[in-house]
């Protein structure tokens, strides 16, 4: 092999030298192809119940609402606790609820009710597991300069899973029912518990100051709204999900009533999407530092307003695969500079109240856009719902774009010190 081949391997996989990230790394591709699994049977189960976007609007706004009002005080229970320890109950958690979920519908027995409930149970488990597991992968990589490898790399693991698992939740649905789909997830828990189990993290003194957790909380926020390198990212974030992310909505009406398709169709658009998704992951792992990101993240919500715009005046779905693989590109590179540029500037003793608030930008815009959305959609139609989130994209992108002329990132690399010496 050349030289200069095995060099850029090398480069792009480098947070694999640290044995505790390369548990977890494994651990979580095997888990996320479960969650990816749950993620189609959950949709193409919840239009089969319901057959209308704008009831599919309001379920999935109920059952994604909660993380908006639980994470910032998630976030203070991270800064507080072994974020090691608590990941593995949150793993145990997601584990009983997909099974829960697999029970009730290879049983017969699933109804909207059912949907809403344990998706609000889920969604409170999330509340705590996206700051846990932000906050930890610090602690999981011996070289405080390979932080940004390991973001990518955690999103090339996640979008592997985008990659494969709708296409095998397409094949099953229309084989055996959503409710394999939920069992395979269930089991896929098993590798990330045991890979955390095998982990060998020293433990860390917490420096918890003497103050109640409203109070931690109040500190956090005020320290993002007085770092505007953090602030202006979170709020581009949160424009980016709330536009980006709430398209898989529309996904089943799309392959049903627009391209004439049905699960496998879906499927494979969503695997065209994680494709994507996949090759944008892994050419951020193989850039090092952090020069030149803010622009890129620009850049991404131009890629994926395109995608979205193109969408919205399509009816094939070869072409629909094309654009699916922009939206993926473009959402996926979004969130991994975003995550990555938060991650430098931040203090190590407000991380976790801070990638609470970055959850929130995740996660927390999302019911409101799957409720907006459903509701656009039975009023003007799939298309033109997709057409208005790519026109959204581009006006948000040029706020960014004159924010970003003022704004100077710059890595704690003494936070990064202090982290590994504890």
């Amino acid at each position: 092999m050349d030289k200069n081949i095995k060099q850029q391997i090398a480069t792009t996989f480098r947070a694999f030298n640290s044995r505790n990230y390369r548990l977890f790394f494994f651990g979580q591709c095997i888990s996320l192809i479960g969650t990816w699994l749950q993620n189609v049977a959950i949709g193409w189960l919840l239009y089969s119940l319901t057959k209308s976007a704008l009831m599919m609007g309001y379920v999935l706004f109920v059952v994604t609402l909660p993380p908006i009002f639980l994470s910032p005080f998630a976030g203070v229970v991270v800064d507080r606790v072994q974020k090691h320890k608590l990941l593995i109950l949150i793993q145990f958690l997601f584990g009983i609820q997909a099974f829960a979920m697999a029970v009730l519908t290879l049983s017969g027995a699933i109804q909207t009710w059912h949907v809403v409930f344990l998706g609000i149970l889920l969604s409170l488990i999330v509340a705590f597991d996206m700051p846990t597991r932000q906050a930890l992968v610090v602690e999981l990589v011996d070289n405080h300069e390979d932080l940004s490898n390991a973001i990518s790399l955690n999103s090339t693991c996640f979008n592997f899973a985008r990659l494969l698992g709708p296409a095998i939740a397409g094949v099953l649905i229309a084989a055996v029912g959503e409710g394999y789909c939920f069992l395979i997830n269930a089991l896929s828990y098993i590798a990330v518990i045991w890979a955390l189990f095998l982990m060998k993290i020293p433990k860390k003194e917490l420096r918890i100051k003497n103050q109640k957790p409203i109070e931690d909380f109040k500190e956090g926020f005020k320290y993002v709204l007085e770092m505007p390198e953090i602030k202006y990212v979170i709020i581009f974030l949160a424009l980016i999900t709330s536009i980006g992310l709430s398209y898989q909505l529309l996904m089943p009406i799309l392959c049903k009533e627009i391209l004439d398709g049905g699960a496998k169709t879906m499927g494979f658009l969503m695997s065209s999407a994680g494709v994507g998704a996949l090759i944008a992951s892994l050419i951020l792992a193989s850039k090092e530092g952090i020069k030149g990101l803010p622009r890129m993240l620009f850049k991404g919500g131009l890629i994926l307003s395109l995608g979205l715009c193109g969408l919205g005046l399509n009816h094939n779905s070869i072409v629909a695969m094309i654009l699916l693989f922009l939206v993926g590109y473009g959402i996926v590179s979004s969130l991994i500079i975003a995550n990555t540029l938060v991650q430098h500037v931040v203090d190590d003793d407000k991380r976790g109240r801070v990638m609470s608030l970055y959850s929130i930008a995740f996660i927390g815009t999302v019911p409101f856009g799957n409720l907006f959305l459903g509701a656009m959609a039975d009023k003007i139609g799939v298309l033109n719902t997709f057409l208005f989130l790519g026109i959204a994209m581009i006006i948000a992108s040029y706020w960014f774009v004159q924010k970003l002329k003022h704004l100077k990132f710059k890595a704690q690399k003494r936070v990064f010190i202090q982290n590994i010496e504890s």
